[in-house]
């Protein structure tokens, strides 16, 4: 009998056993959004305003900060991130061409208006002819600090590339005679007390906090067009776009809260732009 009952126990408990591994398991939802971004004001948009907003909907949000431009879309491309926020739409754009990338813009959100910097003059009439001012060397940026020099009389127009090496030493383009030094964008705060002004991207201004201690000269004004340009996008890999993470970002992040956030925190420095890529 004992034996019989030893063998009893020993077949439910096989039963059992195989019952449990035989039983399929439910998949774990990923309500994770892990986004890459710079860390002013990126960063802080998206941790004191996003987080909140998106963690009421169940949410949770990862950021990873960046102190550059490239690795932000490398790991997106690798697939380490859902989404980056940080670019523009030209930047983006020059990105996919030059490295064969498919990266696609889903929601704008805020523009950083560029300024004219410098630590040793107080207005931008007292720059003088020949003075050395630098300009971020990446294609769309480079570009669009020119036009604001041309924008503001520093530099007349120039048909072809806009750069350094199109401008030093042509008089017609340059006739005060400025040279203009072309550097990695998150250098040029650092690097403004080597020269006599710089245009500078609104993020790494105030990161540096320069708008508090060396207030712009000049600051970067928009049309509608230019505004679509200049406007940071929420950019993830082509055929994510319409996932239910990117549908919870881009609500989260183009709210009423988000939008205060940002009104109230950068009075200005920087602006909304709760736009779709055209």
């Amino acid at each position: 009998m004992k034996t019989l009952q030893k063998a009893f126990v020993l077949l439910l408990i096989a039963f059992l056993a195989f019952g449990c591994s035989s039983k399929k398991e439910e998949p774990v939802e990923d309500k994770t959004i892990t986004v890459g971004v710079n860390p002013v004001p990126h960063a802080e948009i998206l941790e004191n305003a996003v987080k909140p907003v998106l963690e009421k909907a169940g949410w949770t949000l990862d950021v990873v900060v960046y102190q550059d431009y490239v690795l932000p879309n490398e790991n997106l491309v690798a697939g380490e991130l859902d989404a980056n926020y940080f670019q523009t739409l030209g930047y983006m754009n020059g990105q996919n061409e030059s490295h064969g990338w498919k990266l696609t813009a889903v929601k704008g959100v805020h523009i950083e208006p560029m300024g004219l910097y410098s630590d040793k003059y107080a207005t931008a009439t007292e720059i003088p002819d020949g003075a050395h001012i630098s300009v971020p060397n990446d294609e769309d940026n480079r570009t669009r600090a020119i036009e604001f020099l041309i924008a503001n009389d520093f530099l007349n127009p120039l048909e072809g590339e806009l750069s350094a090496a199109t401008i030093n030493g042509n008089a017609e383009a340059n006739p005060r005679g400025f040279v203009i030094e072309e550097l990695e964008a998150a250098q040029l705060p650092l690097a403004l007390a080597d020269v006599d002004a710089s245009v500078i991207n609104g993020n790494y201004a105030l990161g540096a906090e320069l708008p508090k201690n060396h207030p712009a000269l000049l600051v970067e004004t928009f049309n509608e067009e230019a505004a679509i340009r200049r406007t940071n996008f929420v950019v993830c890999v082509e055929g994510n776009e319409n996932s239910e993470k990117m549908k919870a970002l881009v609500e989260a992040i183009t709210s009423p809260e988000v939008q205060k956030y940002i009104d109230d925190t950068y009075k200005g420095a920087v602006i909304t732009s709760f736009v779709d890529p055209q």
